[in-house]
């Protein structure tokens, strides 16, 4: 065993060391947002399966010396496409949704290399059987799965930390070449040992009847709920903190986590348990969706990450009881395969088309829990309707507690009079389970059979599901939605206040969760300079210190509601980069800040970082007074606009003594270290500015104006401003696109 054990632990390695690697090359080219990662997930999902399906009809349609040789030489072709590094060709501008483009990159890139990795755990799992007759080789698919983990826990914690990504790439190519010498040594003794011996000397390893259809439908659909599940708990962590390898890796590590164990042995899947961890999980998930980012930091990625694990260990704790024969095992893999790159494809393609938030994730569980109550059903199952039954009871003890936390109100019991008066739907549920289970706690203790009022219980916890994420999901504010709209970079709102009442009429753009900007609809206030632009923000302090007797040029990375044009004067020049076309479309209706600028403006779309470094090689350097870098996607960092690289371009766009006004308000980052570190590296000085604007339109925000400039930096309103300075110089390691760790900055 230990030969193919070896190979398929490297295999699977270097299959999801290379996942995060890839997406650190490309994030930068593609705006730094979450759509970036799930279309990476997408892209591993889609090529698993296709090398899933070579590794099945190789070994059904194929003679094991074929087998060996197809393989090998799809190996040594994968050598001759290395390094893995994506040309710089790649970067061209894409104008609106770039996942194909995405796609077709990493197919070039690393697609017969990933290809033949993919194939290499059934493959594997399939010589051993035919050398190793009666020898059970599922195990191997849970070394796999521990090789994928270990790929992935070590990624952040010491390939990022300690390599440039160039020398990533050189040491993931030198290990695929040790993986190919493993790999022709397992082909030659599967060479030696079967000799000429056809197909079917394969198949013979078991004589048992194939699965029945209903079992390979949840083949497909276990599999396919857990991946969209993953990528729908991926999406949700990225988009309030940052797209970093930390947060892909933690939801991907739990994922493979529950294969290993599920796989691993029988034991550690206890139906009755899990179902009930199950729904109290989706309990949790429901009220830190309504939390949103009140909630603290350690709340939400441990909440989210919990019902992640629980629900993929349902998923694949139910697919292993239900594993066929080995005679069926490619066959197997390869519908797991097919129903994770399904998930895939729901999240990544059809859920930007189809719905205009995000609601993958409660749809999700809700589909799990429909399955779940399908299999107890199914198979008489007492244990998963008791615990389901248990499980509803748990969530609704629990909930309030989350919601005391999240909310940080005066107590427990305030939240539990709260809660269960203004959601009587779920109190009917854990009420109708409550008494299901006092009535009938001593019969299920003696009765071992399944009874009919089970079904009932499950069905019903079903239900109390699919409703709660019904009244959820169209929400409880007191402002109508008048724009919704979603794509590849996220979900935008746009809500309408008090119109009855002219004066206070106003308009607020969401991204996620994070206020973007907001505008009064009276002709005398829609000038206003409102939420983080207020004329005492940094920015705001910055392009007022200007000189009054000239032109003003102002550059600003991220669009949002076009706040900063109410700054623009007869003469002046705003240019905006925006990479969201949806955000731009806005801008211009229902917003008019943009309209209404007597100033010239021009929007660029596209990245930032990428349509400057195209001005510049032009030699077309913009020479702004004042570049303002307020790129935000939800509230989360685009890390790639705040490294040392990304800073040069920044200067050389700038006037000699033009000012960086870099926007860092963030509810779980401080980021003044960082931008206070760029400074020095390129011998700037640094003010930070945090202001409590007087009107409650002009929100708390807190900008950094970096510059070479120090008469502007010392004007009397800027000095009367500016925060205490720091006494000791900030402890952060410079960020790079090499290197860029939130962990030292996390509040």
């Amino acid at each position: 065993m230990l030969p193919y054990a070896f190979t398929i632990f490297t295999g699977a390695f270097l299959l999801f060391q290379v996942q995060p690697l890839i997406g650190k090359y490309l994030l930068p080219w593609f705006g730094g947002t979450p759509g970036v990662w799930t279309t990476c997930l997408l892209f591993f999902q889609v090529l698993l399966l296709g090398g899933y399906a070579y590794a099945h009809f190789s070994s059904t349609r194929l003679k094991p010396r074929g087998q060996a040789i197809l393989h090998l030489l799809l190996l040594a072709a994968a050598l001759l496409l290395l390094p893995i590094v994506p040309a710089e060709s790649w970067k061209a501008h894409v104008a609106g949704n770039p996942v194909g483009h995405i796609l077709l990159l990493l197919t070039v890139t690393i697609g017969l290399p990933y290809f033949v990795l993919s194939a290499t755990g059934p493959l594997m799992q399939h010589w051993f059987s035919g050398a190793n007759p009666g020898v059970s080789p599922y195990r191997l698919y849970a070394l796999s799965n521990i090789g994928s983990l270990l790929a992935l826990l070590s990624y952040p914690v010491l390939f990022e930390v300690k390599f440039s990504r160039h020398a990533q790439a050189t040491l993931w190519s030198g290990g695929l070449g040790f993986f190919a010498v493993c790999c022709g040594y397992c082909a030659v003794r599967r060479w030696r040992h079967t000799g000429d011996a056809g197909p079917a000397a394969d198949a013979a390893t078991s004589a048992a009847p194939p699965a029945p259809w209903s079992d390979k439908v949840l083949w497909l659909g276990l599999p396919a709920i857990a991946s969209a599940l993953l990528l729908a708990t991926t999406n949700k962590l990225c988009q309030e903190v940052a797209v970093i390898p930390f947060l892909w890796v933690l939801p991907l590590a739990l994922y493979l986590l529950t294969f290993i164990v599920c796989f691993d042995h029988a034991r550690w899947y206890r139906p009755g348990l899990f179902a009930a961890l199950f729904v109290a999980g989706v309990a949790l998930v429901c009220q830190l969706l309504d939390t949103g980012t009140a909630a603290p930091l350690w709340l939400q990625v441990a909440g989210y990450s919990t019902a992640l694990f629980v629900a993929c260990m349902v998923c694949h704790g139910e697919l292993y009881r239900l594993k066929p024969a080995v005679g069926e095992l490619t066959a197997f893999y390869l519908f797991i395969a097919a129903g994770g790159a399904l998930g895939g494809v729901l999240v990544a393609v059809v859920a930007p088309a189809v719905f205009d938030d995000f609601h993958e994730l409660q749809i999700g569980l809700w589909l799990l829990a429909l399955a779940l109550a399908a299999v107890a059903i199914r198979q008489h199952s007492r244990a998963l309707a008791r615990g389901m039954g248990a499980g509803a009871m748990i969530g609704t003890l629990i909930v309030p507690l989350i919601r005391a936390q999240g909310r940080h109100s005066k107590g427990v019991l305030d939240e539990f009079v709260t809660f269960y008066g203004v959601n009587a739907g779920l109190i009917a549920v854990a009420l109708a389970a409550l008494i299901v289970c006092l009535v009938d706690i001593r019969r299920w203790a003696v009765e071992r059979e399944w009874q009919p009022r089970m079904a009932g219980l499950v069905m019903l916890a079903v239900a109390g599901i699919g409703a709660i994420f019904v009244v959820q999901s169209h929400g409880d504010r007191d402002a109508k939605i008048v724009r919704a709209s979603r794509n590849f970079y996220g979900a935008l709102k746009v809500f309408d206040y008090f119109p009855d009442e002219p004066s206070e009429h106003y308009r607020l753009l969401m991204h996620g969760a994070t206020t973007h900007g907001l505008q009064f609809v009276d002709a005398d206030k829609a000038g206003l300079a409102t939420t983080y632009y207020g004329v005492h923000s940094g920015v705001g302090l910055a392009i007022r210190a200007l000189p009054a007797d000239r032109g003003r040029r102002i550059g600003l990375v991220g669009l949002g509601t076009g706040t900063l044009a109410s700054y623009g004067r007869a003469g002046d020049y705003l240019r905006i980069y925006e990479i969201n076309s949806a955000v731009q479309r806005l801008a211009h209706d229902p917003f008019t800040y943009l309209k209404n600028c007597p100033a010239r403006v021009d929007v660029i779309m596209g990245d930032a970082r990428l349509s400057m470094e195209r001005e510049l090689a032009a030699a077309h350097s913009q020479q702004f007074d004042v570049l303002a870098l307020d790129a935000f996607s939800s509230d989360a960092i685009p890390v790639h606009l705040l490294t040392r690289e990304a800073v040069a371009i920044y200067l050389r766009e700038l006037k000699p003594d033009g000012v960086l006004a870099v926007h860092i308000s963030n509810r779980y980052l401080d980021l003044e270290p960082v931008v206070d570190t760029l400074a020095g590296e390129f011998g700037l000085k640094a003010v930070s500015i945090s202001d409590d604007e007087l009107d409650w339109w002009a929100y708390a925000s807190t900008w950094i104006l970096v510059s070479k400039n120090e008469a502007l930096l010392a004007s009397d309103e800027i000095k009367d401003a500016a925060d205490a300075v720091p006494k000791q110089p900030p402890p952060v390691v410079l960020w790079t696109d090499d290197h860029a760790s939130l962990y030292e900055i996390l509040k």
